[in-house]
């Protein structure tokens, strides 16, 4: 999450206005993430009770023609019991609006606080709890091709260039290179799809205590390889966030968590290496694409390419290779 779009008091209070959720208290802007502008909203009734919610302003990386998947997604998703936020329609029952050309959407704000140092009973709800949105998503009827697949990623390190790309660090266009091309060899293209949530890292899930209360930020979901999600949540929650320090507990319990709702394949087992230097790769070139591109003026942190420059070299050592043979 993060502001990218400034919106004074007045025409908050006008947008909330057109949901029925009550006048507005209060609007404080979330800084963190990359992708859209967000806001904490705070709303009192006539009776005088109180309400939260999270209103997203869609910037340049999601497309208004997508929102009704994603926004019917988390309602698809709420309905079978996942712990997603709700869609607050407006008062005409629509999903999202326009405001000033550009696409926003209320959504339910869910209790809950993202942890930064997880245990490993954490990583095993939140195994637990993404195995259990990939088997309520299949019947989602929508799909949404990922536009950060493989195909993606070689177009931003395109954009990027060998000069972008190294004046990040002198070796990180010689890895990219090496590493995209076995990528583009290996890539599974048989196993099981699903809906994916595809953007699983802690800031995107809401815990009290070992319980997971809210899987949040949707806005990546895309229909790909179910295990490739599992690989990208391995790579967002089994590390340091430098990278440098992978913990094999919550490896081992974030498997064992996803597996005890969703059994993996032999199949999908066998291919979580390649999936897993995948996953580093899609992070390792959006921040890399964020990190030369991102405004000065933006209300937002910067997040640093080579904390998955270092999770690809991890996964694409030999003498890790077998990480992913127990849960």
């Amino acid at each position: 999450m993060a502001v990218y779009t400034q919106l004074g008091a007045e025409a908050l209070a006008a947008i909330i206005s057109e949901f029925d959720v009550g006048a507005l208290v209060s609007a404080k802007g979330i800084a963190e993430g990359v992708s859209n502008s967000n806001w904490l909203i705070d709303t009192e009734g006539k009776d005088g009770s109180g309400a939260r919610f999270i209103l997203t302003m869609y910037e340049a990386r999601t497309e208004v023609s997508e929102l009704p998947f994603f926004l019917g997604l988390l309602d698809h998703l709420a309905a079978r019991d996942c712990p997603v936020p709700r869609t607050i329609h407006d008062r005409e029952g629509q999903a999202y609006r326009l405001h000033e050309g550009k696409a926003l959407a209320l959504i339910e704000f869910l209790p809950g606080v993202s942890v930064s140092d997880p245990t490993p009973e954490q990583a095993r709800a939140v195994g637990a709890a993404l195995a259990q949105v990939h088997l309520a998503a299949a019947d989602f009827p929508s799909r949404r091709t990922n536009s950060l697949g493989l195909p993606g990623w070689q177009d931003l390190a395109k954009a990027c260039g060998g000069e972008g790309l190294a004046s990040i660090h002198p070796e990180l266009a010689q890895i990219v290179e090496r590493e995209m091309a076995r990528l583009d060899r290996q890539w599974p293209r048989d196993l099981p799809h699903s809906v994916i949530h595809a953007d699983l890292f802690p800031d995107n899930v809401l815990m009290l205590g070992d319980r997971v209360t809210g899987l949040i930020d949707f806005y990546f979901a895309c229909y790909d390889i179910t295990a490739y999600d599992l690989a990208v949540t391995h790579a967002a929650w089994c590390f340091s966030n430098d990278g440098k320090r992978f913990d094999a507990a919550l490896s081992d319990a974030l498997l064992a968590g996803y597996e005890s709702v969703r059994p993996l394949l032999a199949e999908e087992r066998a291919a979580l290496p390649v999936l897993a230097r995948g996953a580093a790769m899609r992070f390792l070139m959006t921040r890399a694409y964020d990190w030369m591109n991102t405004p000065a003026d933006a209300m937002v942190t910067r997040k640093d390419p080579l904390a998955f420059a270092r999770r690809l070299e991890f996964y694409a050592d030999p003498a890790n290779a077998g990480l992913f043979g127990q849960a």
